[in-house]
């Protein structure tokens, strides 16, 4: 009998084409994982001109510039070889800051390339320092503030920068446990959120920068604690807390008298997205996640006229992406599951808009396929927020299934366009997106419930979702794979070694494999949040956890992996080492198993180069096509996309 699932997802699925038409055509690799012909816009701060992210001709990611409604497009950066990821505007206008690490170690600099000149600067020339830009402020506008660790390794200071001659001064000193500062309107360092030694956090204030620092709000490990920043009088902060409920309540708290103002709660949701007006230091709106769909709550009562006024520009979920100074102009963002963001400057005086671009412009023909947020019983009743995607034009009936596991684990899917549910799809896998336990977003009860459950419950949710895909009829329980990433590719690599009989194969990226010694090596800069790690995942100097960490290692198991594996690596990774993979690598190999390990020596934690994600990406394909009988296109002669670091080890 044809489930009601599969009678919905025969609907879903008739996205330009019927389900008995065929597959829909092969879409390119190189258009799922190249790099975004354009990205992350920014409005200067007088609003006449956009900055982005745009390949270059040798299709390295640099920093462009153009005119608000013209077609003058101007290169500034030059990367030799790896993209840049995210910038800031200087407060006057006339450069352009962002950070940059080596071959991805993380040990970020803040660079700063002038308009006028195109010459560039590294601000925080301290070797193995990690910089990051914290703050500007239009009443410093030659000032930046920067978090740097490079007076002690484990904590990150607070420097106050002269990006125009270099100056720097310390401005704030981390007493050793402080994960996140907050600046006010004044351009001050009066909030900061530390890590506790018992796995909690505090929120500490100060009345201005020569008080004393002051405890605002200490929550236990098991609560949720988010500040966003002050107020513009700088007499209340604006912040989400889970105490006293389940879910996230946004407050604004006063900091002389500790009152606090409900502002916006849902009890289905903790807080997904905020929009900040940086004018005004206030929240224009807060959006949960309802049945797997975003729902915003407006806290500004312009933010929902606009909101449908914008509606006549384009289609999808909306986002205000940037601002400029006063307010006036937003970068707004249009997308969905089956549309690639496309962005517009918004002018809210003259009620017009101004098109910039598309994300991925040559996925506009193609043929997408949708996804269903589904709810699936966890064997001990607990409810998991999925997605299903499945192939756009044809039968969901008892296909091949891929389990693609998010990293974190304290992160979370979300419905929206995601290019590797896409690309599996299209090439004839449904996929599934599990929020398992300890996943964010659904409550503190839910992320707790994930204490020291890696490989235990956490594992159990997955093994629970694709029974649950075959009781639908939407997989071919003798076709399912599991794939992911950091904590996706360690749930990747138990799940082969605990439910051997679950899984025909695996594909692995940067995921540990023994807990032991992924706890031992995190990077020095996590360290005020070790205890938060023991307590969470379990601690590797206390005996009373050995079984606990032993059970729950791939490495100690690995001779019951039975099915194939591919294992990629980035060989500077400082999160989860090449060691971790090696220790895998090494026990399969030493049982006779299969395995294939691919490092790449100019890579971290993931796969920043273009050739490098399209690399892994080829190898992934065919190593799905063998073993699933996926659709795929050919790997590139030489078995290496051009321009990839890929060693077979």
């Amino acid at each position: 009998m044809t489930s009601l699932l599969v009678l919905a997802l025969l609907r879903a699925s008739d996205a330009g084409s019927t389900p008995d038409a065929g597959p829909a055509p092969l879409v390119p690799r190189a258009l799922l994982f190249g790099n975004a012909e354009l990205a992350s816009p920014q409005l200067s701060p007088d609003g006449l001109k956009v900055a982005f992210l745009k390949p270059d001709p040798n299709d390295v990611v640099q920093l462009w510039v153009r005119t608000v409604g013209a077609a003058d497009d101007v290169q500034l950066t030059s990367e030799p070889s790896r993209s840049l990821r995210s910038f800031r505007w200087a407060e006057d206008a006339s450069a352009l800051l962002y950070p940059q690490d080596l071959g991805g170690d993380e040990r970020f600099h803040l660079f700063v390339v002038e308009l006028a000149t195109k010459a560039t600067r590294d601000l925080t020339p301290w070797p193995g320092s990690r910089n990051e830009l914290l703050e500007t402020s239009p009443k410093a506008p030659d000032f930046a503030l920067v978090t740097s660790n490079r007076r002690d390794a484990r904590a990150a200071d607070v420097l106050r920068l002269n990006w125009k001659s270099g100056a720097v001064e310390l401005d704030t000193r981390n007493p050793g446990d402080v994960t996140q500062w907050l600046v006010d309107a004044d351009f001050k360092v009066r909030g900061a959120k530390a890590a506790l030694a018992n796995g909690g956090s505090e929120l500490r204030v100060r009345d201005t920068v020569k008080s004393p620092w002051r405890a605002l709000i200490t929550a236990s490990l098991e609560e949720n604690l988010r500040p966003w920043g002050f107020t513009l009088d700088g007499k209340s902060l604006l912040l989400a807390s889970t105490i006293s409920s389940d879910t996230d309540r946004v407050i604004e708290k006063s900091l002389k008298t500790g009152t606090e103002r409900l502002l916006a709660t849902n009890a289905k949701s903790d807080v997904v997205d905020v929009s900040w007006n940086r004018a005004t230091s206030s929240l224009r709106a807060v959006a949960f996640e309802v049945n797997g769909r975003r729902e915003w709550t407006s806290l500004d009562w312009l933010f929902p006229i606009e909101v449908d006024q914008l509606r006549a520009f384009g289609s999808g979920e909306l986002d205000i992406v940037s601002t400029d100074r006063l307010d006036v102009k937003w970068v707004v963002s249009f997308s969905s599951d089956t549309q690639p963001p496309t962005y517009l400057v918004w002018d809210r005086k003259a009620k017009q808009a101004t098109p910039i671009g598309s994300a991925f412009p040559k996925l506009a023909t193609a043929v997408l396929s949708p996804v269903t947020p589904v709810t699936i019983p966890a064997r001990d009743g607990l409810g998991l927020q999925a997605f299903l995607t499945v192939p756009a034009g044809a039968s969901p009936v008892k296909r091949p299934l891929v389990v693609l596991v998010h990293g974190g684990p304290w992160w979370r899917d979300r419905l929206g366009f995601h290019p590797n549910a896409q690309w599996l799809a299209n090439r004839g896998a449904a996929v599934l997106q599990v929020n398992y336990r300890g996943s964010t977003g659904y409550g503190k009860r839910f992320v707790t419930a994930g204490n020291r459950q890696w490989g235990l419950a956490m594992q159990d949710d997955l093994s629970d979702a694709v029974a649950w895909a075959v009781k639908e009829g939407v997989a071919d329980p003798a076709r399912v794979a599991i794939m992911g990433q950091s904590y996706g590719g360690y749930a990747t690599l138990m799940g082969l070694a605990k439910t051997p009989e679950l899984y025909r194969c695996g594909v692995d990226l940067v995921g540990p494999a023994n807990l032991f010694t992924l706890l031992a090596a995190v990077p020095p800069w996590w360290k005020a949040q070790e205890a938060t790690f023991f307590r969470r995942v379990g601690n590797p100097n206390d005996p009373k956890d050995k079984e606990l960490l032993t059970a729950a290692s791939p490495a100690f198991i690995a001779d019951r992996i039975t099915a194939p594996l591919l294992i990629g690596q980035g060989e500077n990774d400082p999160r989860v080492k090449p060691s971790e993979s090696e220790q895998i690598v090494s026990a399969m190999r030493a049982a006779s198993r299969q395995v294939t390990y691919v490092v790449y020596p100019d890579e971290g934690h993931g796969l920043t180069r273009a050739a490098n994600r399209l690399d892994f990406a080829a190898r992934a394909e065919a190593f799905l096509a063998t073993c699933l009988g996926l659709r795929s296109e050919p790997l590139p002669k030489g078995g290496s996309v051009a321009g990839s670091s890929a060693q077979l080890r």
